[in-house]
């Protein structure tokens, strides 16, 4: 039956990331009928979050290899798996919902898919995001940290840009699906950046544009301007870096529905005001995306740290120079991962899920 397929996927993808919720309405279904064949279902039921040849592949289900090929090249120009090549090799793997399909529907965004993702972040995926550590960081933008504090290298937005030999740029998909919802924010659309075997990828599938790091730094600084969050994916060697906006970012929303976003975000740092420096103008107040910050009967700013996710945005634009940004304690600060797999499982093994595909794991 064509509906027990897609429920079938939507378990699989559950076992991901920050899941694939069931919601009342069942919109998650929907998107995955818009997305999906039910060929195309299959199969990625079949696949693992490792990268395997179609040749592997073939051999593991019992496929014809070619045809396998043919198959999982085509689920990888529409979204659906990620494609890993070098020279003559060509890899597929499975990919969560978030990071990862949601994000590879750049071409495939039209006003129907970005209604049905906008209902599933609002009747169930903002909820998930938070009951475990996200797949991405908040780090300071580069002025407001102090050169007295040693940043650590996956804490400084410029080192990680520098230290990466392949670049792309593309359009911001949370943006993107809010503009066709008339639901868009001014801030600059083309932001997000992708690294190595990602920003290969999304070079041949036509979502990003090749970049030196120069404009890679430049950018950096207009987002800045713009008061956006850097945000890397959690680890040391992170595939990609945004620059997110609290309207539209999945990520930052789900925060804000918190009482306490500081206890759930992933960031070393937190800002502290200089009341004798703080002259009141109310400049950062319109910069922070967690409305962490307030003017008193005094006219001095105060920092919620219950609240404040360490951007540093606030810092940045003080004509007074009278907010900067701390490292919390050492037992506070929370390191990343090595790289976005071991992120992937730990996040797996605290939700109790599995990254295999569930016909290996378990009984249907």
């Amino acid at each position: 039956m064509a509906e027990e397929v897609y429920h079938r996927l939507r378990k699989q993808l559950d076992q991901y990331s920050c899941g694939f919720p069931t919601t009342p309405s069942g919109v998650e279904l929907k998107i995955l009928e818009k997305i999906f064949s039910e060929e195309e279902a299959e199969m990625f039921l079949q696949m693992s979050v490792m990268l395997e040849a179609p040749e592997e592949v073939g051999r593991r289900t019992g496929r014809e290899p070619k045809a396998v090929g043919t198959l999982l090249s085509r689920m990888a120009e529409k979204g659906q798996l990620f494609q890993w090549r070098r020279e003559d090799s060509v890899k597929y793997a499975a990919v969560p919902f978030v990071l990862g399909m949601y994000e590879f529907q750049l071409k495939n965004m039209d006003r129907e898919l970005a209604e049905l993702c906008d209902r599933f972040f609002d009747e169930g995926l903002l909820d998930t995001m938070t009951r475990v550590d996200p797949l991405m960081r908040t780090i300071p933008v580069n002025k407001a940290v102090e050169v007295s504090h040693p940043i650590a290298t996956y804490d400084d937005s410029r080192a990680i840009i520098q230290g990466k030999k392949l670049i792309a740029v593309s359009n911001c998909i949370c943006r993107m699906e809010r503009g066709l919802l008339d639901k868009a924010c001014d801030k600059p659309l083309e932001v997000c950046m992708q690294f190595g075997a990602t920003a290969q990828y999304f070079i041949d599938r036509g979502m990003a544009r090749k970049i030196s790091t120069q404009e890679a730094l430049s950018i950096l600084d207009r987002c800045e301007e713009a008061g956006l969050v850097t945000q890397p994916a959690n680890a040391k060697n992170p595939g990609g870096l945004c620059n997110c906006c609290g309207d539209c970012c999945a990520i930052l929303r789900a925060l804000n529905r918190l009482p306490r976003p500081a206890d759930h975000v992933l960031s070393n740092y937190f800002a502290v005001v200089d009341a004798q420096a703080c002259v009141g103008c109310e400049t950062c107040l319109d910069r922070c995306p967690m409305g962490a910050i307030r003017i008193e009967d005094d006219q001095v700013a105060k920092i919620e740290r219950q609240r404040c996710i360490g951007c540093g945005l606030c810092v940045s634009t003080c004509p007074e120079e009278a907010i900067h940004l701390d490292l919390k304690p050492e037992n506070q600060r929370r390191m990343p991962p090595e790289t976005v797999m071991d992120a992937e499982k730990a996040m797996a093994q605290a939700r109790g899920t599995s990254l295999m595909p569930l016909s290996e794991s378990q009984p249907r």
